[in-house]
């Protein structure tokens, strides 16, 4: 593996992981957030991921690496089409699940989820609209950088292997999201190895990223609404 490409994985498997971590630990010790909080958080992350984008992009050019091998090419439109149908209404269907049941388990069993849908997701119209556009960056960066990027260098390292890029991509994306804890990153890691597979099958980053748009959305708009409630009470029993 060449020196940029190690270092891309270096930064992937331990800078991207700590610097999520700080962050929500950050958010979680404020006794809430502001409006200027979230809007500075949603601007930072738009920012951090199209630039790791532009770099990863940078560094497969040099390698004479073509965009189909990353992904980013529709080889069957028709293929693609119902890859991102059945995806999308797969991780919605378990998405909506969630919200419905999760407030109703016993506090601990929740995580922090409930607390960091209150403090970093949208309050209001003009919060919505800059959220929007934190999921649009969010659901095509991080599929190139971790389905196309990491996928496909990883499945060239051990000799063409679709399992070894599908298993790898997959555990660094569930490393990047550490911070949601040990059942996060399990459900994150099962989802990942999802979307890693219907890439593989589809030869195309379309469907995991309409994916991973229509999840985000979901748990963005409707997740607040759910757990305020879940919030409210939790405090009455204290």
């Amino acid at each position: 593996m060449s020196w940029d490409f190690a270092a891309i994985f270096l930064f992937l498997a331990v800078g991207v992981p700590l610097l999520g971590r700080r962050r929500i630990r950050q958010l979680m010790r404020l006794p809430q957030t502001t409006k200027a909080d979230r809007l500075t958080l949603y601007a930072s992350t738009v920012a951090f991921q199209w630039l790791a984008a532009a770099v990863i992009l940078w560094r497969t050019a040099a390698h004479q690496l073509p965009a189909s091998s990353l992904g980013l090419a529709i080889p069957s439109p028709g293929l693609v089409l119902l890859a991102s149908g059945l995806l999308t209404a797969l991780v919605l269907t378990n998405q909506m699940f969630s919200l419905r049941h999760l407030p109703q388990m016993p506090a601990k069993q929740q995580g922090i989820l409930p607390e960091l849908a209150l403090k970093v997701f949208p309050q209001d119209k003009t919060e919505r609209l800059a959220f929007f556009a934190v999921v649009v960056t969010v659901s095509v960066c991080e599929e190139l950088i971790f389905r196309g990027f990491a996928q496909r260098v990883l499945e060239n390292l051990f000799q063409g292997s679709v399992l070894a890029g599908v298993l790898g991509s997959s555990l660094l994306f569930a490393i990047a999201h550490l911070y949601q804890g040990r059942k996060g990153l399990i459900a994150t890691f099962v989802v990942a190895v999802l979307f890693a597979l219907t890439r593989s099958w589809s030869l195309s980053l379309v469907p995991p990223m309409v994916a991973h748009f229509s999840a985000d959305l979901a748990a963005g708009f409707l997740a607040p609404a759910r757990f305020r409630g879940v919030n409210l009470d939790a405090k009455e029993t204290q």
